[in-house]
């Protein structure tokens, strides 16, 4: 009866096994591998798991992907289940202007970040920041709309743009500081800066819009190096997305 839960992003897939597929199940397994090695899942990280019934997953990393992760699932015999951002899901509103071209890695994580919201305390306003290859900053408000977000790139992004499109900035990666005084630091706290930046204009946004203060949730592979430099309060889930799949398998398959 055990669920696979699935989070295939732009670098890496990372999977967690639960005893079922329901909000407060118990953790088996959990791993991370990246895209290139997908094909070592079915003989490596998986060979010794217990089948699971069902999975459910979200990925953003295109068709060819999609299909390398089916072939290693082959193994149990299972067909996965893909979230697709839809106009509204598991007590989420989507106020996208085409619901199904949101990336279904932030709709399942602002699924997750509203019912860990709910579980707290009463409804407030929210914003979920998620720190990977991409950034992204979502905001939503105390009943659960979708409002918008925004994308901006992640750290090395930032710096690869800068090092094909400047000379002379190929440097090793700096520390952050608030002045910096050598170029690689300037490097590293300027895209430390542009990200908790965005973030704090977010968080302003939304409570100029809801009238209180939002509640913030950061997630991502990357979110614990951004963790020291951010601006606002926030809670640091490394789990978001797996906590949303949770959500929506409780409420499809139970």
């Amino acid at each position: 009866m055990t669920f696979l839960a699935l989070d295939v992003g732009n670098t890496r897939l990372k999977w967690a096994l639960y005893d079922a597929p329901r909000v407060g199940a118990r953790l088996l397994a959990h791993g991370a591998q990246f895209l290139e090695n997908i094909e070592k899942l079915a003989d490596g990280d998986w060979c010794d798991l217990p089948p699971p019934r069902w999975v459910v997953g979200c990925i953003v990393a295109g068709d060819a992907v999609k299909q390398r992760v089916q072939e290693q699932l082959e193994l149990w015999d299972v067909s996965p289940q893909w979230v697709i951002s839809s106009s509204e899901e598991a007590g989420l509103v989507n106020g996208y202007d085409h619901p199904a071209r949101l990336g279904s890695d932030r709709w399942v994580a602002m699924i997750g970040a509203r019912q860990r919201l709910l579980s707290q305390g009463p409804a407030r306003p929210c914003v979920v920041v998620m720190v990977g290859t991409a950034v992204t900053v979502e905001a939503i408000d105390s009943e659960g709309r979708f409002l918008g977000g925004i994308i901006l790139p992640g750290h090395g992004i930032m710096l690869r743009a800068l090092e094909s499109g400047t000379a002379g900035l190929h440097v090793p990666t700096g520390e952050v500081r608030d002045f910096p005084t050598n170029t690689s630091d300037a490097l590293t706290s300027g895209g430390t800066f542009a990200i908790a930046g965005a973030v704090q204009r977010m968080v302003e946004n939304l409570q100029r819009h809801c009238g209180e203060p939002p509640v913030a949730y950061m997630t991502g592979g990357a979110g614990w190096k951004m963790a020291p430099s951010m601006s606002i309060p926030f809670e640091l889930v490394d789990s978001l997305i797996f906590d949303g799949l949770l959500e929506v398998a409780d409420r499809r398959l139970t």
